[in-house]
């Protein structure tokens, strides 16, 4: 086992079980340094702004990658401590294709992609996703995460019901109003918008029904969007209940002696 690896593997990973008070410090650090990228960012789009503060702007964008560059490298470097990367190659190969491997890495490319030659604009954006790191060092967030993953199933079990809604309400709104406003219910296609911002009960005034027919289906379309959107949201709700109870039991036991049942 390498010693310092298997020490930044610790520090850095903060579900392995490293130092509390260094991992403490390294999120903080990161966590802070992501927060002020995505400021210095937000802010750069002011032009005046821009103008008067383009040295510290650079500045932070220049530290940051450095910072997070870093990380990258010892992340990768020592991702073959953990059990599941244990090969020098394929093991980082598969570190580096995780979601926050890859979060990690979006987090740089842009500043890399630019010194290659390519200045796209829409780069300066992708680097608001630096922002996404914050669900590695905050607990908290992670717990997010881990409902998604424990209700996935459900979850597309309801996407699908709402796609399919979706194209019914659709498909029957743009016979009843195609007549009566073909430059809005021209096709099943543009009509969608009708029946997302319906469904999702945002309701943008942009387009509308117009026949009797046509406000009754709507009226009812709005209020089946109503439930329908429910069903993610009760989903999530007990999965998080569920994930905040195993999470109690678990630190519960783990105050216990296993041999005695005496509190530690």
């Amino acid at each position: 086992m390498n010693t310092f690896r298997y020490s930044v593997h610790r520090a850095l990973d903060a579900d392995d079980g490293g130092t509390a008070g260094i991992e403490r410090f390294i999120d903080t650090l990161l966590i802070g340094l992501v927060l002020l990228n995505t400021a210095a960012v937000i802010l750069e789009s002011v032009p005046h702004l821009h103008l008067q503060y383009a040295r510290w702007f650079a500045g932070i964008e220049l530290v940051s990658v450095y910072v997070f560059t870093l990380e990258y490298v010892a992340r990768v470097w020592s991702a073959v401590e953990d059990r599941r990367y244990r090969d020098h190659i394929t093991g980082r190969l598969r570190f580096a294709l995780t979601p926050f491997a890859l979060i990690d890495l979006l987090a740089i490319l842009p500043f890399y992609l630019t010194l290659g030659g390519f200045d796209l604009r829409f780069l300066r954006v992708v680097r608001l996703f630096r922002v996404l790191k914050v669900t590695r060092y905050v607990k908290a967030l992670r717990l997010i995460q881990q409902v998604v993953r424990r209700k996935r199933a459900e979850l597309l079990v309801t996407v699908g019901v709402i796609a399919v809604m979706l194209i019914l309400v659709s498909s029957v709104m743009y016979y009843v109003e195609s007549e009566a406003q073909p430059d809005k219910f021209g096709s099943i296609p543009e009509t969608m918008w009708w029946g997302v911002a319906t469904l999702t009960t945002v309701g943008y005034g942009d387009v509308f029904p117009i026949t009797p027919l046509g406000k009754v289906l709507s009226s009812l379309i709005a209020v089946l969007g109503l439930g329908l959107f429910a069903i993610p949201t009760g989903l999530l709700a007990s999965g998080f209940t569920e994930q905040i109870s195993e999470q109690h039991a678990a630190e519960q036991h783990a105050n216990f002696c296993p041999n005695c049942g005496h509190k530690l």
